[in-house]
């Protein structure tokens, strides 16, 4: 065989190998992230109520996978801060989700109240003009003055949330001396206009965390968090609660149950 066909043949081969080489590792990188998705679901379900992974060979037995693959789903759920690997223990459960129901219409305290106590630190809170997107929604004229209230929202201590609301302030004025420490908004909207609130739309989507919402949350600057925009009317229809909720993405999970339309 020339020469230069001998090299062709030598480069081929090694660019074969090459090939199939990053195609198992990225096979493995999936089925690693399958199995982290499975993982996940255990955990958040406390499935392990000692706290305590079983040990890889089990793991990769009971899923089908090689301990490879298992070692690599393992460190997508260390890096979120789920796990911790502890010597002569090992892998163990380190951080808990709290679930957050998006098919009822409830204030946090109600929603996580099997879960603890929520208290709320209210950082600011007076009329304010309205933003122009703002009176839009709330069906406003434009620059009319509404109540703004920032309040950070901790569960058992931790900060779980930031939220940033804009009520009306024919509604709003009633607020001002109310326990907004203690108390939902949702609650209090309740005993303010005799009225039960209705229905609300929201959009959730992942945000990166700004300087000033990762300080207040104690994230690390650019994690990801939750944005959870919900406007809530009362039974009557009119909009008088307009919120965007910034969640820390590691310490809440979203569930709801969906039936499909016919």
């Amino acid at each position: 065989m020339p020469t230069d066909r001998i090299r062709d043949h030598a480069g081929q081969g090694a660019a074969t190998t090459v090939a199939a080489h990053r195609a198992r590792r990225r096979l493995r990188a999936d089925r690693a992230r399958q199995l982290a998705d499975l993982l996940r679901r255990q955990l958040l379900a406390a499935a392990f109520p000692d706290g305590t992974l079983p040990h890889e060979s089990t793991l990769a037995t009971d899923y089908g996978v090689s301990r490879n693959t298992v070692r690599e789903a393992l460190d997508l759920l260390r890096a979120e801060g789920l796990v911790e690997r502890q010597p002569g223990v090992g892998t163990v459960v380190v951080a808990h989700k709290y679930p957050h129901g998006l098919d009822c219409l409830m204030g946090l305290a109600e929603t996580l109240r099997e879960h603890g106590r929520v208290t709320n630190e209210v950082r600011t809170m007076g009329p304010a003009p309205a933003p122009a997107p703002v009176a839009e929604r709330l069906h406003l004229p434009p620059g009319t003055d509404v109540l703004y209230i920032e309040r950070l929202r901790r569960l058992g201590g931790l900060p779980l949330s930031l939220d940033l609301t804009y009520v009306p302030l024919d509604i709003g004025t009633e607020l001002l001396g109310a326990d907004l420490e203690n108390t939902d908004v949702f609650r209090l909207l309740e005993a303010v206009t005799g009225q039960r609130l209705g229905h609300a739309e929201i959009t959730l989507e992942a945000v990166s965390a700004d300087t000033h919402s990762a300080a207040v949350l104690e994230a690390p600057r650019g994690a990801a968090v939750l944005m959870l925009e919900r406007l809530t009317h009362l039974a009557d229809g009119r909009p008088v609660d307009l919120e965007f909720i910034r969640f820390r993405g590691d310490r809440i999970t979203m569930s709801g149950l969906l039936h499909r339309n016919r």
